[in-house]
């Protein structure tokens, strides 16, 4: 059977879109083993269709979106960050878990289109026929676990929160998202920092994981549990009110994650006028985001511009966000 990679990324997902609208209801997991089915099929998946003489990557990204409903976009070259970029096709539709199988069901030429996503896989039919199969992958940074180098200064390596004012250890191991500042102040510096966001099915929007990693008490690195969506400058990975991601690396919640950040503060006359704007580039579960990025301005939350040297900042949004591995490089 010759089928386009067209007909076949749209018998994978129904073209529709989804309200993001706020739940009262919201339920919050911290723990995989007890996160139960939509969380066991929400994830990545990627693979092959034929498209001519070549096979054609295709990445899916499945969100769990609570009681039994799902969101998931096909990415045509691959997944984000690994053959498919920002403006790139994409196609994104609407699913459901019935009777235990979660399918997106279409009308093609050939026949009815039936997705099947269960047991790690996501199996293509059309006209009963299987055409494709897409499987589950775990991705994970390659900065995850990075060891300090000489001169660091470890901020958090699990064992005390000495170095920041305040902060509480969670289950041990893991500092929390608390409204806490390090008590040392940074100028141009590289930071590298891991965090994980819960898993809030029924969530939606700014209520679904989130914190921010503010440079300098100024400048805000959103994190949120953004995983398959557009990656907007509110959503992770963005500097908010400044500029959204070149590509939206966020992994799916529980996952650890990793921002690599080269900040270069900005600069002031002796009058305490400024004369050059801060800058940063930043790496996102080990991809570019932001290359060299003027910040033109402060963002709202914590602290206004200056010339000074000042804190790194953990905010906290009311959802349970975990830190590790937080150390600075100074410049």
């Amino acid at each position: 059977m010759s089928i386009s990679y067209r007909c076949l990324v749209t018998a994978i997902l129904l073209s529709a879109a989804t309200s993001f609208a706020a739940d009262p209801n919201a339920v919050v997991f911290t723990d995989p083993a007890k996160a139960g089915i939509d969380y066991d099929l929400q994830g990545e998946y990627a693979g092959t269709v034929p498209s001519g003489d070549e096979d054609l990557k295709i990445g899916v990204q499945i969100i769990a979106l609570g009681n039994e409903n799902f969101q998931a976009t096909g990415f045509i070259g691959g997944l984000p960050g690994d053959g498919w970029s920002r403006g790139d096709k994409s196609h994104t539709a609407e699913g459901k878990l019935e009777n235990g199988s979660l399918r997106f069901t279409t009308d093609q030429d050939g026949g009815e289109a039936v997705s099947e996503v269960k047991d790690g896989s996501i199996i293509v039919y059309i006209g009963g026929t299987k055409v494709a199969e897409f499987t589950k992958v775990h991705r994970q940074s390659p900065t995850l676990g990075a060891k300090p180098p000489e001169g660091a200064i470890v901020l958090f390596d699990g064992s005390s929160t000495d170095a920041w004012e305040g902060g509480e250890i969670i289950d041990g191991k893991w500092l929390g998202a608390q409204n806490i500042a390090t008590k040392e102040k940074f100028g141009d510096h590289q930071l590298h920092i891991e965090f994980q966001t819960p898993f809030m099915p029924t969530s939606r929007g700014q209520g679904r994981g989130n914190s921010g990693v503010y440079l300098q008490s100024r400048y805000e690195v959103q994190v949120l549990d953004s995983f398959g969506l557009e990656g907007k400058n509110n959503e992770c990975g963005g500097i908010y009110s400044i500029a959204e991601p070149i590509v939206n690396m966020c992994f799916p919640p529980l996952a650890w994650q990793t921002y690599d950040v080269d900040f270069t503060a900005a600069r002031y006359d002796d009058s305490g006028k400024k004369i050059k704007n801060a800058r940063a580039t930043i790496r996102h579960n080990g991809v570019v985001i932001h290359d060299d990025l003027e910040l033109a301005h402060g963002t709202p939350g914590r602290h206004a511009e200056g010339p000074e040297p000042d804190a790194l900042f953990l905010q906290n949004h009311g959802n349970p966000v975990v830190f590790q591995n937080i150390w600075v490089v100074k410049k």
